[in-house]
């Protein structure tokens, strides 16, 4: 077993710094664990890629006695629209095509999870969210619920639920709890930035009504998305791109009167160090290169985007499946030990226990 995740009790008594373990309202316990078995990573064995090998498989195997009720289109080509009609519609063979598939994606997420869960990081978990694209789908919330249902059948006592918020939106609303809430005072909203090997989104937070705790009705004011795939840029032309968002979300927030604070949260794939270099894990970032020491993210974006109003921009980074996690510490206050896997391209994952006066009184 592999534990190549950042050890908090070497941050207990540090200062707010980037990619930090201890965060105002959560421990975080860990996380990008690069978990392997005799057969690799982990983590590849519940990801995009394996739903559709799964369907993929079921589909050839019908096809030896006959059609395919899918028909000719290539697995990878089918979309979650897609694939969600098949499971709702009136076609009985395709629609249980798709229950297979998610009957042995659950049978492996639930492999994979136990694996975790014999982590000493992630001992005692009370809870797992699952966020990321593949929860922005009916079958998706099938499989999570089914994965659920095998773990406690094997005796594992844990709950296993889609992340609250769009995901799209949680990797930016988990940005407001990187930082200390006396640094809002006197405003209504940040900047957030969720960085992917498919898409840069940028967003402005609102913090919601001052009253509620812990930022439980946070929301995506504005947003933009660039799927930077379909374009291929380099390095520098992605900051350029991502700063460009950035200040048309600043004009429009202004415009609104809307009380921006002086801050950009970001979140970021990889292991992120104090200084907001990028340790490992960046490799599918666009332009390639993040790790370089030559480069830093947060340095960058500052150069480029001085002040927010009359005050000097800070930012804040963390790793990508942190922040989406950070999303829910709202809705976490009944538990104490709880972790977020993201399923996407890859399955992002962190480990956190709560803080003393997180949990409700």
């Amino acid at each position: 077993m592999v534990k190549s995740s950042p050890d908090p009790r070497d941050e207990i008594n540090a200062p707010l710094a980037h990619g930090a373990m201890v965060l105002p309202l959560v421990t975080i316990d860990d996380y990008n664990n690069e978990l392997r078995d005799k057969n690799g990573f982990v983590g590849d064995n519940a990801n995009k890629k394996t739903f559709q090998q799964k369907l993929d498989d079921w589909r050839k195997r019908i096809r030896k006695f006959g059609d395919d009720p899918i028909g000719k289109t290539a697995t990878t080509k089918l979309s979650k629209k897609k694939i969600e009609a098949l499971l709702t519609g009136d076609d009985m063979e395709a629609a249980a095509l798709v229950m297979g598939a998610v009957e042995d994606f659950a049978q492996d997420f639930a492999e994979v999870i136990g694996k975790f869960l014999k982590d000493e990081r992630w001992s005692k978990t009370e809870r797992i969210v699952v966020g990321g694209g593949f929860r922005r789908s009916r079958f998706g919330e099938l499989a999570i619920a089914r994965t659920m249902v095998l773990l406690k059948a094997a005796g594992l006592n844990i709950e296993v639920v889609p992340i609250v918020h769009h995901p799209d939106e949680a990797g930016l609303i988990g940005s407001v709890h990187l930082m200390p809430g006396w640094m809002f005072k006197g405003y209504e909203a940040i900047l957030a930035v969720d960085i992917g090997g498919t898409n840069v989104r940028a967003g402005v937070v609102e913090f919601g009504k001052e009253k509620t705790p812990h930022f439980a009705d946070a929301s995506v004011w504005e947003s933009a998305i660039w799927r930077h795939a379909d374009d291929e840029p380099s390095r520098s032309g992605t900051v350029e791109r991502l700063a460009a968002m950035l200040q048309d979300l600043i004009d429009k927030a202004e415009k609104a009167n809307l009380k921006l604070a002086p801050i950009i949260g970001i979140a970021c794939p990889g292991i992120i160090k104090a200084d907001g270099s990028i340790e490992r894990g960046g490799q599918n970032l666009p332009g390639g290169n993040w790790e370089s020491d030559s480069f830093n993210l947060p340095a960058a974006l500052i150069k480029a985007i001085p002040e927010i109003g009359d005050h000097s921009t800070f930012v804040m980074m963390h790793n990508d499946a942190v922040v989406q996690g950070l999303s829910q510490i709202p809705f976490m206050n009944d538990v104490s030990r709880w972790a977020v896997l993201t399923i996407g391209t890859g399955l992002g994952n962190a480990h956190f226990t709560n803080r003393e006066g997180t949990k409700a009184r």
